[in-house]
């Protein structure tokens, strides 16, 4: 009982803790996740070591499923009425920023002395975004107006981009060391697309039509809970993305369930008390000493990203024809990186054991660097957006 003891305890401590980090986040311009990530920080073992280990073991299953409500919520951005006003943009900018971070990071790492086939991979791990810390800031600013739209919509199809851009650039980091092994990785990851479009068409289809029938039209907080774990777990047991699936189940119900005024909004009620748990414990598991372990390489990297973000936002903006104001803030509103990148690593690692400890500590040292200055940057973007849209 003690150990359940000390969880509790802390599991308090940390609701209470994400309590104050939204006050605070309220009163000054900080985004309460650069808070959360920071007060884990300090409680992890990089800092005084706080957290229980029966707390740090519910981290996995508390990550699927924040990120899956998360998903859901993004989905559900994904209307038919948004995609017609801001389909292209989120199109032609999403785009630009994956290619425009691949190629500054790989052309910039290749230029520092790193083999090719390490950088071409290292620049596919870049492209990976953090959709959770994106959509906290987004929330927290309360801004609702063309550019939030755009960059909510941008997020929402960014893992799709990741996994197929991962899975080429695996095939021509192979085919440069003369090696054809991984192959089958394209069909791999074109499966697992396709599997977890499917997944979420036959979650999404049944509970655009069944869910919201009880409660005058929209779905109860059961419901919406029983979808989301439903759809995560299946995706788990066949090894299928949870965001990819939870995001087309999302939209599938936005803009088929016409009796649904807020299709889901129900999640938003109690995603909060996951994501406070999710974002400390994520915190808590980031090693600070992992950004100098890699050293110079590390650093350029970290710029590299920095500026294949801003550049690719800013070429995707100007040939979508976004307002002028707004170009040049798309990039930095998409730094926050997260676990994607580090899983991206570890498979990585797999295919490239010579490469795999340099490719693991550079993700690890992101992770810490854009966790807890990406919010920062991306809060920065949204007040500069609609500042620059009042005058």
């Amino acid at each position: 009982m003690e150990g359940y003891a000390s969880a509790l305890v802390a599991l308090g401590l940390l609701f209470l803790a994400g309590l104050a980090a939204d006050g605070i986040g309220r009163r000054t311009s900080l985004p309460r996740v650069t808070l959360l990530l920071g007060c884990g920080l300090v409680a992890g073992s990089a800092g005084f070591d706080l957290v229980p280990q029966g707390l740090r073991e519910i981290y996995p299953i508390v990550s699927v499923l924040a990120l899956s409500m998360v998903a859901f919520l993004l989905g559900g951005e994904l209307s038919v009425k948004t995609l017609r006003g801001h389909g292209r943009e989120i199109v032609t900018i999403s785009i630009a920023v994956v290619l425009g971070t691949l190629l500054i990071v790989s052309t910039g790492l290749v230029a520092v002395g790193v083999p090719l086939s390490a950088a071409l991979i290292i620049g596919a791990l870049a492209t990976a975004t953090d959709p959770a810390a994106t959509v906290d800031v987004i929330r927290q600013s309360g801004k609702e107006n063309d550019f939030t739209k755009t960059l909510k919509g941008i997020v929402a199809i960014d893992d799709a981009w990741g996994v197929l851009v991962f899975a080429l650039l695996i095939v021509v980091a192979k085919t440069v060391t003369g090696d054809g092994a991984g192959t089958g990785l394209i069909t791999d990851a074109l499966g697992e697309l396709a599997g977890s479009i499917a997944l979420g068409l036959g979650i999404g289809l049944p509970a655009a039509y069944l869910t919201g029938r009880l409660s005058d039209g929209e779905p109860l907080r059961i419901e919406a809970l029983g979808v989301v774990f439903l759809t995560a777990g299946l995706a788990l047991w066949l090894d299928l993305s949870y965001l990819i699936a939870g995001m087309t189940a999302g939209a599938v119900i936005v803009n088929l369930a016409h009796h649904h005024t807020m299709a889901f909004r129900e999640i938003e009620h109690f995603e909060w008390p996951f994501l406070i748990v999710f974002f400390i414990l994520a915190g808590a598991s980031l090693d600070a000493g992992a950004l100098l372990a890699v050293g110079p390489i590390g650093l350029a990297y970290v710029l590299l990203r920095i500026v294949g973000r801003v550049v690719g936002g800013w070429l995707g903006g100007t040939l979508a024809a976004v307002p002028p104001q707004e170009r040049k803030w798309y990039g930095p509103a998409l730094l926050p990186q997260a676990g994607v990148a580090i899983g991206m690593a570890l498979i990585a690692a797999d295919y490239f054991p010579e490469h795999g400890d340099m490719i693991t500590a550079l993700a690890i040292s992101a992770t810490v660097a854009f966790e807890l200055l990406g919010p920062l940057v991306a809060a920065l973007a949204l007040r500069r957006v609609s500042q620059k849209s009042r005058l």
